[in-house]
């Protein structure tokens, strides 16, 4: 087999995506069984161009299906996914893929989710992120790791009110303190 660029992309961002995601004392697991779920709903190695990504208006519907196959090929693996799991391994191997891989002008790319986690939650709610700090205090103790669908869909849709007008979904990671 002849080691692309691509390949090493993808097992980055699948490591990556993996251990972010197991993060969550409800939902862990190893990265091989984080990259073979990512792997088996299409996450792989060719999935590298802007150009391959939904245009923004599908964006949310082509998500919800990421997510249904995420949370699918998890219970193939013996492990239950919910859609708040399934979002933060689909958006942080994007991330690293498109936004971090130099991809971040792209109007698609400026489009995909953020990975949501407490952290960032608890920051928007301390800062009164768009005069929101209720909601985001509601979304932080709801618990990302135990989202279901719509309350994840609630939490995009409130960054994206919340951001200033045609600003890219990941400059709310400003407020992300998890490197720290």
């Amino acid at each position: 087999m002849h080691y692309t660029i691509e390949e090493h992309h993808h097992r980055f961002a699948a490591w990556a995506a993996s251990s972010s995601a197991s993060a969550s004392p409800l939902c862990r697991f190893k990265v091989r069984a984080g990259v073979t779920i990512l792997e088996k709903s299409g996450f792989v190695p060719s999935f590298f161009s802007p150009s391959q990504l939904p245009a923004p208006s599908a964006l949310d519907a082509k998500h919800r299906k990421w997510r249904k196959d995420i949370i699918a090929a998890a219970a193939n693996e013996e492990l239950t996914f919910t859609h708040g799991i399934a979002a933060k391994l689909i958006n942080c191997y994007l991330k690293m893929r498109f936004v971090c891989g130099g991809h971040h002008a792209d109007n698609r790319v400026q489009m995909l989710h953020p990975p949501i986690d407490e952290v960032l939650l608890q920051k928007l709610a301390a800062v009164n992120y768009g005069g929101n700090a209720k909601q985001w205090r509601h979304f932080r103790n709801a618990r990302w790791s135990k989202f279901d669908s719509s309350t994840y869909e609630e939490v995009i849709a409130l960054i994206r009110s919340s951001l200033p007008l045609n600003e890219p979904l990941w400059k709310i990671e400003q407020h992300w303190k998890g490197y720290q």
